[in-house]
């Protein structure tokens, strides 16, 4: 009777270790899945810190690469010589030039070449100033040929080409401003000075300053 007594609390007692062993293997099991858990979301937070650094890294140099393209551009400008004039805008239309649309000499400039605006835009000047062919850079327009005259356009003013009346009255006005002399000319100017300009502005073999 003892001998059956004694056998049944040694397996009461080895069903309790079992038991208590596989709860406890089971609560380690939780917690390593847990922990397992818990450091993929640690690296997928980091993985997306490291990101937004890079994005924000890269967004930064190419400001920066910008900014320093636009002074590199500021400073190679100031090799050229200066002038102050008094600019102010002007078109083809009849406002400006008595002339309209179906006039034969509309959007034509004393160089007998037509009117334009762009990377190189027209430019009306005293010749005694600025002969035929002179370019210039004027800051907030951009690079300019003298190309035409005008009959209010006398000693340091210089008129600049718009193709629209709003334009002018928006874009620029009249104001005193600096002009850089990149060139000046020699009296004439022909469609190949026009290409040949062009292709120099649009290459950057002359300093050019980016706009948005």
């Amino acid at each position: 009777m003892r001998t059956a007594i004694r056998n049944f609390l040694i397996l009461v007692i080895c069903l309790i270790a079992i038991v208590c062993t596989a709860v406890l293997t089971q609560s380690i099991w939780h917690e390593d899945d847990y922990k397992v858990a818990e450091e993929a979301k640690e690296q997928q937070l980091t993985n997306l810190t490291n990101k937004s650094i890079e994005v924000t890294s890269s967004s930064d140099s190419v400001e920066l690469a910008s900014y320093q393209d636009e002074q590199s551009a500021e400073v190679a400008f100031r090799r050229f010589p200066t002038r102050t004039v008094l600019a102010t805008g002007y078109t083809a239309g009849y406002e400006s030039t008595g002339k309209t649309e179906d006039h034969p000499q509309y959007g034509i400039t004393y160089s007998g070449l037509q009117v334009q605006r762009g990377s190189l835009s027209t430019i009306a000047a005293d010749l005694n100033q600025f002969p035929l062919g002179t370019v210039l850079y004027i800051p907030d327009y951009g690079y300019g040929i003298v190309m035409d005259i005008g009959g209010a356009i006398k000693g340091n003013k210089i008129d600049l080409y718009y193709e629209e009346v709003d334009d002018v009255y928006n874009n620029w006005g009249k104001k005193e401003v600096e002009v850089y002399v990149i060139e000046e000319g020699d009296g004439s100017v022909t469609e190949a000075d026009l290409n040949q300009w062009e292709q120099a502005i649009s290459t950057e073999t002359v300093p050019v300053i980016q706009t948005n």
